[in-house]
């Protein structure tokens, strides 16, 4: 049995993350805390935090593993220090506050083509943050790189994200696999997958995995 932590819960991976987490009895707890609260369930621990403030001693950092969907776009975090905060800096101190509470496995949705060095600001920022996380000492550590997800309508409003999806299904018989958009059911059980098995060592799953 797995004791989970998921950090994003309430975005399109991070609510597919909780359901397929909470109908699975192979995850004997599952805590997610959020800004709002959830729907309550069995076996689910939902603190409310302010990501600002992350309270470091909480008991309910204790965990097997580790599996983070928490992001945001430019757009709405209103500037690259916000989006940096957000898609880094959270990251980051939870990562840190799961490890000193015992968590060894730790698996994060990032991004295709995530690189310290990518032109791309928000590239670079998912870059940095698996660069960042690969030092922070997990036993496990799992790199998710989709490509444009798709999963229904989003719980927030990203419409240059909903143009570039329309695009994407009509132009996916020919497409490369590396760049297709990419299921967030599949996104997310690959990433309970490798929360559960728990490799050796830092994994990169690549977006052309990703597809059936």
């Amino acid at each position: 049995m797995t004791t989970l932590l998921i950090l994003g819960a309430t975005g399109l991976v991070g609510a597919r993350l909780l359901a397929l987490a909470l109908d699975d009895r192979r995850f004997e707890r599952v805590t997610a805390p959020t800004r709002r609260p959830l729907t309550p369930s069995d076996r689910l621990v939902n603190p409310i935090v302010d990501f600002e403030q992350l309270p470091a001693d909480a008991r309910w950092w204790q965990a097997d593993a580790v599996v983070c969907a928490l992001g945001t776009t430019l757009a709405q975090a209103g500037s690259r220090d916000a989006f940096r905060r957000v898609d880094h800096d959270y990251v980051l101190t939870a990562a840190q506050h799961a490890r000193r509470a015992g968590a060894d496995t730790f698996v994060l949705n990032s991004s295709l083509g995530a690189d310290p060095a990518a032109g791309s600001f928000y590239l670079r920022v998912k870059g940095e943050i698996e660069q960042d996380l690969r030092a922070v000492g997990f036993g496990s550590l799992t790199l998710v790189r989709p490509s444009l997800l798709d999963g229904g309508p989003r719980p927030d409003s990203r419409p240059g994200e909903a143009i570039g999806l329309v695009f994407a299904r009509l132009l996916r018989p020919v497409l490369p696999r590396r760049v297709r958009a990419v299921s967030t059911e599949r996104v997310a059980r690959a990433m309970l997958q490798a929360a559960l098995a728990a490799p050796a060592g830092v994994q990169v799953i690549e977006s052309e995995r990703l597809h059936d």
